[in-house]
C-alpha cells in the first residue's frame, strides 16, 4: 500500500503539482518567519502524508473494526464513560489534521450516539463514497441543517449523544466571526458553540497524532463541562486556539491544499480576539 503512496507522492508533487501554488502560499503566509528551505521541507512532508492519507482512505473501505483499532488508538476514552455517568451530551471539536477519516471506529468507544455533521459534496460519486466510509460503523451522518433538531430529539428521548464538528471548515465571507488564526484573519463557523450552548453540552477537543506511518493515536481534552454557562465566543476561541497549537507543533499534517484563507475580512466586521 505504501509503495503505491510513494509513487503517488512523486506523481502529485512533481508531475501534476496538485494545488502546489495553494500549498506553498498557505505555508508562506502562515509562517513568514520560516525560510524558503523550511517551507519546502514542510510542503514535501505534507505531500508525503497526503499521499498516505489517500491510500489509507481507500484501504479504510474494507478495514475491519479490529484492524482499525490497530491503526487508530483512542487513548483516554474513559472521558466518555465519565460524561455518560453524568448523563452529559458533548460536542467534539477537531481539525482536518492527520487522518480524521480513520476515526470511523469512534462510535464503538462510547455509549453515546455519535453524529457527524454532513455537507453534501458536489460529486455524487464522492458523496456516496464519503457517506459509506464515515457511516459504515454506526456513525450517524446528519445534514448540517438538521443537526440541532436531531440533538433536541435525542435529548427528549433521553438518548445520550455527541456531535463531531470539523471546526476548521471555511465559512462564507459573510461570516460574522473572524479571528486570528495561523497569522491570518480567518472566519469560522460558530455552530459548535451555538448548538452546545443551547443544549448545555460539554465540549471536548480531539487531537490526532501520527505515531508512525499508518498508525495514529487520538487523545481527548475536555474544554468545558457545560457550554451553557460560557461567555459569548469563548468556545469558538478555545477551539481555534487548540487547533492552532496542534498545527504549529507539526504543520505538515494539516490540510494545506485547502483554500482556507481565500476570503478577506469585510471592513464592517470586527476581529474577535481573546
Amino acid at each position: 500500500m505504501y509503495l503505491i503512496s510513494d509513487g503517488l507522492y512523486f506523481f502529485i508533487y512533481y508531475v501534476v503539482k496538485y494545488r502546489k501554488k495553494t500549498v506553498f502560499n498557505n505555508l508562506h503566509t502562515s509562517f513568514p518567519e520560516k525560510s524558503g528551505e523550511e517551507i519546502t521541507r514542510i510542503a514535501r512532508s505534507f505531500y508525503r502524508h497526503f499521499s498516505d492519507f489517500l491510500v489509507e482512505i481507500a484501504k479504510c473501505i474494507s478495514m475491519s473494526p479490529k484492524e482499525l483499532d490497530k491503526r487508530m488508538k483512542f487513548k483516554n476514552t474513559e472521558l466518555f464513560a465519565e460524561l455518560a455517568v453524568q448523563e452529559r451530551n458533548f460536542a467534539i471539536v477537531s481539525a482536518h489534521y492527520n487522518n480524521w477519516e480513520l476515526c470511523v471506529n469512534l462510535p464503538h468507544k462510547m455509549v453515546h450516539r455519535c453524529m457527524i455533521i454532513y455537507r453534501p459534496l458536489k460529486s455524487k460519486v464522492m458523496d456516496r463514497l464519503s457517506l459509506y466510509i464515515r457511516g459504515r460503523l454506526n456513525t450517524s451522518m446528519v445534514p448540517m441543517e438538521n443537526i440541532f433538531r436531531e440533538g433536541v430529539k435525542n435529548r427528549s428521548e433521553k438518548q445520550l449523544f455527541c456531535i463531531w464538528f470539523l471546526a476548521d471548515q471555511r465559512p462564507p465571507r459573510s461570516s460574522k466571526f473572524w479571528t486570528r488564526f495561523l497569522n491570518h484573519e480567518a472566519a469560522f463557523f460558530v455552530g459548535a458553540e451555538k448548538i452546545s450552548k443551547k443544549l448545555n453540552m460539554a465540549v471536548v477537543f480531539m487531537d490526532i497524532q501520527k505515531v508512525r506511518r499508518g498508525h495514529y493515536e487520538v487523545t481527548f481534552e475536555k474544554l468545558f463541562d457545560n457550554a451553557g454557562i460560557t461567555e459569548d465566543n469563548e468556545i469558538t476561541l478555545a477551539g481555534v486556539k487548540k487547533m492552532e497549537e496542534v498545527i504549529i507543533r507539526r504543520p505538515d499534517f494539516w490540510l494545506w491544499s485547502h483554500k482556507r484563507f481565500k476570503h478577506a475580512k469585510p471592513d464592517n466586521v470586527n476581529l474577535i480576539v481573546p
